[in-house]
């Protein structure tokens, strides 16, 4: 059994033309690819040559790849070559053959990024140049090396995010590229984070490079930009790497109340002054200098009954300047679309001249909007209606009225005061989404995604920053999708990866920042097109975006169904009509061929010489006047055949037309008579005008039909219309 094997295992390797080296020596695998192989009952086949592999960046050269030879000839009467890209064709000299041995050798070091493989033609020659063998086919492939460092596309990648972001919130992504085989691990990237510079508060995706926060804790006033070193490494993770920054940005929110420098503020006024500054009050807020968050907002609780001082904030450097105003104030604030009989204030004035009994009445004095209701008796203000949002006198938020104290002496003695009413913003409106449908690239790495933001109505702080979110109820968006934030109002929409072509339906959860919140869900169409190198859609992508935002695969497959029975029912109508019209055209036009009265050149004649040269003068036939003159008897009048099953009452015969001038009489004669003939159509009327039958003047020149009605005809006058109708006076004229 051990004999018979190691024969066996022999035999295969002779006949795959394999060869081993002597130890110690590196030789050459020996290819026969003219070798065929008999088989009883069977064609002869060649043997097929399978691709040789030869790594890149080979350093020992001349290095040998393989020998080939042929079978018919001995070693050394046969002359071998090679041809083809690597030899004779651009890039020349990498390859080269022992035309003696048919050693093929490998001279340069190969690049796969450049040429993957080679595909040469092998020939064998007898020594006189004759051909021994057909030519084969050589394929030489190139062997990927992990010879390439992974390159990030940027040298650092930015990104923003609020903070107090909680855990998992998407912040930007990093991507890199290798330009090894992308089939092998030398293509096989994955992502790390070196150095954050702090706490781990970030972390990156291995597979795809996104950036995402894994902890709360996210501070801007405590660390405001994060700086972090990313590296990617190929042969996944353990082989060449490269590195870049990610700058990642905190976001401000309202976070931080503001508070003064001091418990306690001391300034001097002079007396009997006002519309003058005090002093300035100086407040801190940890907020981002400069935005909605920062700015102070400054009131009076108590102190200044009479509403002497007021207090208002400097835009610049955020601290509250109390002055002296020159009238007496009332502040107070109320919120939007307080119902009518809200309280507002109440207005009590004091009349320096206590000696004498004197009653206080009080009144409106400035009111534009003609909102508030003042108790004569009292001074108490209320509402009396709902102040619109839109109102022109609501400025910067704030409503101003004029009231009067008036007591009764004489003369009355009037004082003035006025009643500024904050309208305080509710949170009464949930963010809008906008746009409503847009178009992404259906490559995640093509395009820069699309841009989202929101609208409200409301006023801050009811509005920004606001909170985008996948819909929470469709949890297989959060797969496919992702949405990072760019501000405080927008975000971006991006694939995760590739998806289906076509129309998109997301749904999209809003949130502003109010007290209480206000949250909308929302649907977004996106439209995934395969783009350009610029990222834009191309132009056969936008056009199924177009038509794919309303009309599915189905509803165009019943569509087009819906046609083609509709044409199927139509079809055999349309045949059994086109049948019977043709069949009444052919009765029309058989009938028409026999009142052509050109025909009489179509009909045979004996030989005249040279008179037959001539025609028949038709124009005889054509002149009513002279036809008058055969003076023949016009019989009974003709039945129209064109009357339906011929029950139609033929009209009387008209008489022939005696001038060309009552040519328009005779056809509006025509006219109306088919006009007033209910057993025919219309269109048939014209028959009448032509129609030679029993009342034609003429009758039939046909020798078929002469022999009737014959007898009442007089030819003789034929013999006047000249040489050729002389003919036929002899033939139908007495003897």
């Amino acid at each position: 059994m051990d004999v018979a094997l190691l024969l066996a295992l022999g035999l295969l390797a002779q006949s795959l033309g394999l060869s081993w080296g002597v130890p110690g020596r590196t030789r050459p695998r020996i290819l026969h690819p003219w070798h065929r192989a008999p088989a009883p009952g069977r064609v002869r086949r060649a043997w097929v040559i399978p691709p040789i592999s030869v790594s890149e960046n080979h350093k020992r050269l001349p290095y040998p790849l393989v020998q080939i030879k042929s079978d018919k000839q001995p070693l050394g009467s046969v002359i071998y070559s090679i041809q083809g890209p690597g030899v004779d064709e651009e890039p020349q000299g990498v390859f080269s053959i022992d035309k003696f041995t048919g050693k093929v050798f490998l001279n340069a070091m190969l690049d796969r990024e450049k040429t993957d493989r080679f595909r040469l033609r092998a020939f064998a020659l007898d020594l006189g140049g004759a051909t021994l063998e057909e030519p084969t086919d050589l394929e030489i492939v190139v062997v990927d090396q992990n010879d390439n460092r992974p390159v990030f596309r940027q040298e650092a990648f930015t990104g923003r995010v609020l903070e107090g972001a909680v855990p998992g919130t998407y912040v930007t992504r990093a991507e890199a590229t290798d330009a090894d085989d992308p089939e092998t691990d030398n293509a096989a990237l994955r992502y790390s984070i070196l150095e954050q510079g702090g706490p781990q508060l970030f972390s990156i995706d291995e597979h795809t490079g996104d950036i995402r926060t894994v902890q709360v804790g996210l501070d801007r006033e405590v660390v405001a930009v994060y700086n972090l070193t990313l590296q990617v490494a190929d042969m996944s993770g353990d082989g060449l790497t490269a590195t870049a920054s990610a700058i990642i940005t905190l976001e401000d929110i309202n976070d931080n109340a503001p508070g003064f420098t001091g418990d306690e503020f001391f300034m001097e006024v002079t007396e009997a002054v006002s519309g003058v500054d005090v002093g300035r009050l100086e407040v801190e807020d940890r907020d981002l200098p400069g935005s909605p968050n920062w700015v102070a907002r400054f009131t009076i609780l108590e102190g200044d009954p009479n509403g002497q001082f007021a207090i208002r904030t400097d835009p610049k450097t955020n601290e509250g300047v109390l002055s002296v105003v020159k009238e007496n104030p009332l502040r107070t604030s109320l919120p939007e679309g307080a119902l009518p009989g809200t309280p507002v204030a109440s207005f009590s004035a004091q009349d320096p001249d206590t000696h004498q009994l004197q009653r206080l009445s009080y009144s409106k004095d400035y009111d534009p909007e003609d909102w508030l209701q003042v108790d004569r008796a009292t001074g108490w203000v209320q509402t009396q209606r709902v102040l619109s949002p839109a109102s022109p006198f609501l400025k910067d938020g704030w409503y101003r009225a004029i009231i009067l104290a008036c007591d009764d002496a004489s003369p009355p003695r009037t004082a003035t005061g006025t009643l500024s009413i904050e309208i305080l913003e509710v949170n009464d409106h949930a963010p809008e989404l906008s746009p409503l449908s847009g178009s992404v690239c259906s490559k995640p790495d093509q395009g820069s995604g699309l841009l989202l933001g929101a609208t409200d109505e409301d006023l801050p702080p009811h509005g920004a920053p606001f909170h985008f979110q996948l819909s929470p109820r469709v949890p297989e968006l959060s797969q496919n999708w992702s949405l990072s934030q760019i501000n405080v109002s927008h975000v971006r929409l991006r694939l995760r990866h590739q998806v289906q072509e076509g129309l998109h339906r997301l749904s999209l959860l809003l949130q502003d920042s109010g007290q209480p919140p206000q949250q909308r869900e929302q649907p977004l169409n996106v439209t995934v097109c395969r783009c350009g190198q610029d990222g834009a859609c191309l132009p056969g992508a936008a056009a199924r975006r177009a038509g794919g935002a309303g009309v599915s695969l189905g509803a165009l497959v019943i569509m087009l169904a819906s046609v083609i029975l509709l044409l199927l029912l139509a079809l055999p109508v349309a045949l059994v009509a086109r049948s019977r019209q043709q069949s009444r055209d052919k009765g029309f036009l058989q009938g028409l061929q026999d009142d052509l009265r050109d025909n009489v050149l179509n009909y045979d004649e004996q030989g005249g010489g040279e008179e037959d040269q001539d025609a028949y003068d038709i124009n005889q036939l054509r002149h009513p006047t002279e036809l008058a003159g055969l003076c023949a008897p016009l019989g009974r009048p003709p039945l129209r055949r064109d009357a339906p099953f011929s029950r139609g009452r033929p009209q009387s015969p008209r008489m022939l037309l005696t001038s060309p001038a009552d040519i328009a009489d005779f056809i509006n004669d025509g006219l109306e008579v088919a006009d007033s003939d209910p057993s025919v159509p219309p269109y048939d009327t014209a028959l009448i005008y032509d129609y030679e039958g029993d009342g034609s003047v003429a009758g039939t020149l046909s020798s078929i039909l002469s022999s009737l009605g014959d007898e009442d005809q007089d030819y003789s006058c034929l013999r006047d219309w000249g040489p050729r109708f002389a003919r036929l006076a002899d033939l139908y004229g007495p003897p």
